[in-house]
């Protein structure tokens, strides 16, 4: 949505610490939490061949590790942006990390495929209860115009731990092996809980939190509809579908095999390809966050080039012949790896459009949208993998179909979103960021900006 700042304050009302050190350790622990959760989460993407042989089970049984773990991680953001609101970050990332340590030592003993599955789920609900945490101290501690880079910065330090899953989780399953691997990075993961309760504070000091009572389920429904009926939550929720779940298949589990098996690679290259995503992403993030704070109106120029671009990367990738050569595939996994920084702005659209009290709410509403892609993704994928017989281009045919959905819908909520604010301009009351008109779109009370599509 093309807009220009209206105020260099914060429309959410977030408080900016006065503390500048104190701010930065308290965001640096809860970046390394997020850095250990992408950790656990990508580490299937290298192990997935091993789990394979391990638990003796095919494509489609393979991709369900992912879809399980993906799909527990986006059916808890809602309630994990609830918790947050209610109980505070410090709390709920003490229990991620203390989940995520249990699940990676259950996949270190995991010698079945049941077991294994049930180590990914509990790896998934730790997960998910990780980024939202984050990125609520960040709109606690820092100012509207740092908001931005400091979460683009976050998800930067989070790919150091996608890194870690590539080539040293590769050579680390060849040497030492299986359980000692896995079973070490779970404890060290539930021992920096302790960690985390000396140094993260909720808020900024002097800002007093009101200790948390009971909540009836009617309280709740409404925190959560209220998120929800924000034009520019929604906007957020199928912008941060259409960007982020195409790298995120490829990362988490389909990307080796399809370039050890597809491409013909062997398995050592293939960890290094994915690390393009990597790289790729730790440039591209503090570029985008960059830009977004200084110029809030190339947020949605930057997501309308990277999809118009992302189109032409699966066009070329589907109609290749042949082998796709080394040189092809690392500018269009370079291409690709934008989409995650790119996703970071349904959170700055979250924080935007909502008050601070629900900002933990709609950043799950948000964080939700990608990861129901990327578990639709990951499935069909596998599916389709099952169905023709390992044929990788009908497989990457159904990324294309989902990443066509999203953008559909993220178009009609950007018209919607733009209608809401000129709604509420023409009331008199203050919006969070002005938008220039355009002949095409929607009449000033023309239309309901925030029924249900």
């Amino acid at each position: 949505m093309s807009a220009r700042p209206q105020s260099t304050g914060s429309p959410s009302g977030t408080v900016a610490s006065a503390g500048g050190r104190a701010k930065w350790l308290i965001w640096l622990a809860g970046a390394t939490v997020y850095l250990l959760a992408v950790f656990h989460r990508t580490s299937f993407g290298v192990a997935g061949l091993q789990a394979s042989e391990r638990f003796g089970v095919g494509a489609a049984a393979l991709g369900t590790f992912t879809v399980l773990q993906v799909g527990v991680y986006a059916a808890m953001q809602i309630p994990t942006g609830v918790l947050v609101d209610r109980y505070g970050p410090r709390r709920i990332l003490t229990a991620a990390l203390l989940f995520l340590g249990i699940g990676q030592v259950l996949m270190a003993t995991a010698d079945s495929y049941p077991l294994g599955l049930l180590a990914r789920g509990v790896l998934g609900f730790g997960d998910a209860l990780t980024f939202v945490s984050v990125v609520r101290l960040i709109a606690a501690h820092f100012s509207g115009r740092q908001y931005p880079v400091v979460t683009s910065f976050t998800t930067a330090v989070g790919y150091i731990g996608n890194l870690a899953a590539t080539v040293p989780l590769t050579l680390l399953l060849a040497g030492p092996g299986w359980t000692p691997t896995f079973l070490v990075a779970g404890v060290v993961t539930a021992l920096f809980a302790a960690v985390v309760l000396a140094v993260v504070r909720d808020d900024p000091a002097g800002v007093r939190r009101e200790p948390a009572g009971p909540v009836s389920p009617r309280a709740l429904r409404a925190q959560v509809s209220g998120a929800w009926r924000v034009p520019g939550t929604r906007l957020g929720f199928w912008l941060h579908f259409s960007t982020m779940f195409a790298p995120n298949v490829l990362t988490l589990i389909w990307g080796v095999p399809y370039l050890v098996q597809g491409q013909g690679l062997p398995a050592a290259t293939a960890s290094a390809l994915m690390t393009v995503f990597v790289f790729g992403s730790m440039v591209g993030g503090p570029v985008v966050g960059a830009l977004i704070g200084r110029s809030p109106s190339w947020r949605m120029p930057i997501v309308g080039g990277y999809l118009a671009g992302a189109v032409v990367v699966w066009a070329l990738l589907l109609s290749w012949p042949g082998t796709v050569p080394a040189a092809v595939l690392v500018p269009c996994f370079a291409f690709l790896s934008i989409g995650g920084p790119a996703s970071m702005i349904g959170f700055a659209l979250a924080r935007d459009y909502n008050p601070l009290h629900r900002v933990g709410t709609a950043t799950g509403v948000v964080n939700v949208g990608g990861f129901v892609a990327t578990t639709i993704g990951a499935l069909v994928f596998g599916l389709l993998l099952e169905l023709t017989g390992g044929e990788f281009r009908w497989a990457l045919l159904g990324i294309v179909t989902v990443l066509v959905l999203g953008v559909f819908r993220m178009l009609v909520w950007w018209r919607r979103a733009r209608a809401a604010l000129f709604d509420a301009e023409a009331r008199g009351e203050q919006i969070p960021v002005r938008i220039v008109r355009h002949r095409w779109d929607t009449p000033v009370g023309a239309r309901s900006t925030t029924a249900a599509a």
